[in-house]
């Protein structure tokens, strides 16, 4: 089980995956160390993991055949099913075509 800490009440050397980004860091394989709970009303409370900063290690670079392939995966999902043209922004998930496809009677 691991320790569960109230919302800016951790202790010093944890962070989470975004705060440990910040730094040029990545958790590197290591288990959540802890947890922080922030409370809300009416739901129940927003859960962020943390890990120690001690153990984390740095980010690998971006190679230029790694930023080549995150070009193509995002120029895919550009690319409207229907029409095959390139939308010029993200297809959204829930329609799964451009928007002039999805709703061909909306006014342009």
């Amino acid at each position: 089980m691991t320790d569960v800490y109230r919302w800016r009440l951790a202790p010093d050397g944890l962070a989470t995956r975004r705060q440990l980004r910040a730094l040029g860091l990545r958790p590197g394989g290591q288990d959540v160390v802890a947890q922080v709970e922030r409370p809300r009303r009416r739901r129940g409370p927003l859960v962020a993991f943390l890990y120690r900063i001690d153990l984390a290690r740095p980010v690998r670079p971006m190679t230029a055949r790694r930023a080549a392939a995150l070009a193509k995966a995002n120029a895919a999902r550009r690319w409207c099913p229907a029409c095959r043209r390139d939308a010029g922004y993200v297809i959204p998930a829930a329609f799964g075509t451009c928007v002039p496809c999805a709703h061909p009677d909306a006014p342009q």
